[in-house]
């Protein structure tokens, strides 16, 4: 079972609300989301309602303010949460060209710079053929965030991106 707990304001203050299943319209439950506590499994957060916009992938711990969780504000609009068998393999191919064309490297691990790890600064399609990946548009696990559960991505639209660039990703294995 997933538990996750919001607070309207900094280090855990103000109005709460607790959520242990996906909720399509956090807006009735809270105006603003400046601190998160993680209690159990691991969870999307979308900045609109329905599961769409800027995502944050988090994992079990605490997050005392929105920039610690790579938030570029206080707004937190729909979650849902998803479980993997923990201790699972892991593998990703990346391609430099849509449709799994081009040049294809293949992870099981985390890359904390895709310019260093395959000599490209995109990613247009992707397989994540094991587990559960998180896409970061700057090196070393910064900026916006995409996540991926396994599946096959044709282009970079089909994560959520509204352009190629993908600085890093790592897997999802806080469960």
């Amino acid at each position: 079972m997933s538990k996750i707990i919001f607070y309207e304001e900094r280090n855990f203050q103000g109005r709460s609300y607790e959520c242990d299943t996906d909720c399509p319209d956090m807006y009735p439950h809270f105006s603003r989301c400046n601190s998160i506590r993680v209690e159990s499994g691991c969870w999307i957060l979308y900045e609109r309602p329905n599961y769409s916009g800027f995502q944050y992938v988090l994992t079990r711990g605490e997050y005392p303010e929105y920039q610690r969780w790579m938030g570029y504000n206080d707004i937190i609009r729909s979650c849902r949460t998803f479980s993997y068998k923990s201790g699972g393999s892991y593998r990703i191919r990346i391609y430099d060209r849509t449709d799994f064309q081009g040049q294809m490297m293949e992870f099981s691990n985390d890359c904390k710079s895709i310019h260093q790890s395959f000599q490209c600064r995109s990613i247009h399609s992707c397989n994540a053929v094991e587990g559960y990946w998180t896409f970061y548009e700057q090196p070393s696990y910064q900026g916006r965030q995409y996540f991926l559960p396994p599946g096959e991505y044709r282009k970079f639209s089909d994560w959520g991106a509204i352009c190629a660039t993908v600085g890093s990703f790592c897997r999802i294995i806080d469960f």
